[in-house]
């Protein structure tokens, strides 16, 4: 059974929620990344139309946009993927696509935005390209915290494990042998 957890602000109960979910994932953020989800979970608390969302079509009308406008769409929708890909893996599964489309789209979306701002913050987009996988299975594990019955099915786990880079997808098939490297032509 989950603690109730207790912090006073919603900043704080958000935070508690992702570090849990980093102890249960056992992927370690640090303090940048970890702020960045938090900060994104508060910002979308509400977004409720999110299950409505087309991303694809978000994408494609925020890379027709310029400036600040085409800046806040490609966040959006990397959030708004990030989101979708962590606590709402049904949403896949019911479009018929699997989670790893909502990490590359989001992926994308936060890579054109590493491209198109300041070097300062353009190295924290970049940086949440890289960590993008990591940053999905802790949002799985805060919404495991929920219910009872696994958010993800076993090899759907492992492919997120194996994309984040961490050794826990060694731990979820012990004597399995891993194949690591591109399939795609390039």
């Amino acid at each position: 059974m989950a603690d109730i957890l207790t912090g006073p602000t919603p900043t704080e109960l958000w935070r508690e929620l992702v570090r849990e979910g980093e102890e249960r994932s056992g992927a370690t953020l640090d303090e940048e990344a970890e702020s960045y989800l938090v900060f994104t979970l508060m910002r979308h608390d509400r977004d409720a139309p999110l299950a409505h969302r087309i991303m694809a079509i978000e994408l494609l009308s925020a890379l027709e946009r310029g400036g600040r406008l085409r800046e806040q769409d490609l966040r959006d929708v990397g959030d708004r993927c990030l989101l979708i890909a962590g606590l709402y893996p049904e949403l896949a599964e019911r479009r018929r696509v699997s989670q790893r489309y909502f990490v590359e789209l989001g992926q994308h979306a936060y890579d054109e935005l590493a491209h198109a701002t300041r070097a300062a913050i353009a190295e924290l987009y970049a940086r949440l390209v890289r960590l993008f996988a990591r940053l999905v299975r802790v949002l799985v594990e805060v919404r495991q915290l929920a219910q009872a019955t696994p958010v993800l099915d076993p090899l759907t786990r492992h492919e997120l494990a194996l994309a984040a880079g961490d050794d826990v997808a060694l731990r979820d098939f012990p004597g399995a042998i891993v194949l690591t490297g591109s399939t795609r032509a390039n």
